[in-house]
């Protein structure tokens, strides 16, 4: 290893993947709200295409660098028939699950030295990719008082001239807040022509509760100035196929995809007939996804507020954030969570420096969990009085 492996800090999410045999349990049985995925399965159109693709001796050799064509028509029918956007081949990346994406990007396209502005809180792992590419990272603070969006002109202007790219995550992975077409409108008027591109991490799409979450690129039309990365993983209960995919800005797309020519030999052909069929055929599914989740937000929103329970709104995505007693941080009420409730949280910190005093819970398990998680929690919610 060397040594530039060795500064990037290890990840919390790799370290807690798997329950721990020393974790301190309490004598109910455990419930685990830092899970990360929909508790659903795939669609059964998209096992069924599976199935069907796998007997072909075609989808047992290289399946080509770049993708499908039918694929890449799929992404193009899809984000034409969601978000109004006309999108080419040279504006698409086909990815072997987003994550390495959204790490691998700064390496390819900054030059070290150079500034990369992360949302904080923030997605923990976008770090890593700025400390390999030997990037700046700067902070783009996401405050209460400013609905969690960043406000562009309170940045610092020297790393402003510095930086090459701006990350976004809306829905917000941890905050559960979103964007308005009007801010994306705002970010990409500020930014197109200037030296800075916009990386927008769209994992959580498909968890719009009040109405259809905006694609930046529909503030983008000419993409001159951002990319999108689209995940089956979430909306669609494909986490372990890791298959998605990069939109926009053609000469940001051509750099993934040279450098995906040298480091991969093309995504597996059962792979991409599954998330063709997918994009095709399962808009239906999106819609019951959606259902499936407002239900629970709604029914954590009202349950811990009416408890005094400090959660903030949940306008998209898949998680609660709850700032925790005075008398905790986050990584000791997640202990305290775990020892006196049985219930394994996340606490706020790896998400950035504004995370220290917050926990993470997830709605992604059964609704029965989720009830019984809910009345733990409200059995200890004289610790906020």
């Amino acid at each position: 290893m060397n040594e530039l492996l060795k500064s990037v800090p290890e990840s919390y999410f790799a370290s807690v993947s798997t329950l721990n045999e020393n974790l301190e349990i309490g004598d109910k049985p455990l419930i685990n709200l830092a899970v990360g995925i929909p508790d659903g399965a795939a669609p059964k159109s998209v096992t069924d295409a599976v199935k069907s693709s796998v007997e072909d001796p075609k989808q047992h050799k290289y399946p080509g660098f770049r993708g499908y064509p039918s694929f890449k028509k799929a992404i193009m029918d899809f984000y034409s028939r969601h978000y109004g956007v006309t999108l080419k081949d040279e504006n698409i990346a086909i990815l072997y699950g987003t994550k390495s994406a959204l790490v691998q990007f700064p390496m390819i396209f900054i030059e070290p030295g150079e500034g990369v502005f992360l949302p904080n809180p923030g997605y923990a792992d976008y770090s890593a990719g700025v400390i390999l590419a030997k990037g700046v990272e700067y902070d783009l603070p996401l405050l209460k008082e400013n609905e969690y969006l960043p406000d562009y002109d309170a940045l610092d202007q020297k790393e402003l001239d510095n930086a090459r790219l701006i990350y976004l995550n809306y829905p917000s992975n941890p905050l559960g807040s979103v964007a308005s077409k009007e801010f994306f409108d705002e970010t990409i008027s500020r930014f197109k022509d200037t030296d800075i591109k916009i990386v927008h991490d769209f994992a959580y799409a498909g968890f719009g509760f009040d109405k259809k979450h905006p694609s930046i690129l529909q503030s983008d039309p000419e993409l001159s100035t951002a990319v999108e990365i689209y995940s089956f993983s979430k909306s669609y209960n494909m986490s372990g196929f890791r298959a998605g995919f990069a939109v926009g800005n053609k000469e940001m797309i051509e750099a993934i995809n040279i450098y995906q020519d040298h480091t991969q030999t093309g995504m597996w052909g059962v792979l991409q007939e599954a998330a063709t069929t997918a994009l095709n055929e399962e808009d239906d599914f999106l819609t019951a996804q959606k259902d499936i989740f407002k239900k629970r937000k709604d029914m954590v929103i009202k349950e811990l507020s009416e408890a005094e329970i400090p959660i903030e709104p949940i306008e998209g995505g898949i998680f609660g954030w709850i700032k925790v007693p005075d008398e905790f941080d986050g990584e000791s009420f997640v202990k305290y969570l775990l020892k006196e409730e049985s219930i394994l949280a996340t606490p706020g910190i790896p998400f950035g420096s504004r995370g220290t005093n917050y926990i993470r819970i997830s709605m992604a398990i059964e609704d029965e969990q989720l009830k019984e998680c809910i009345e733990r929690l409200k059995g200890i919610a004289y610790l906020w009085k």
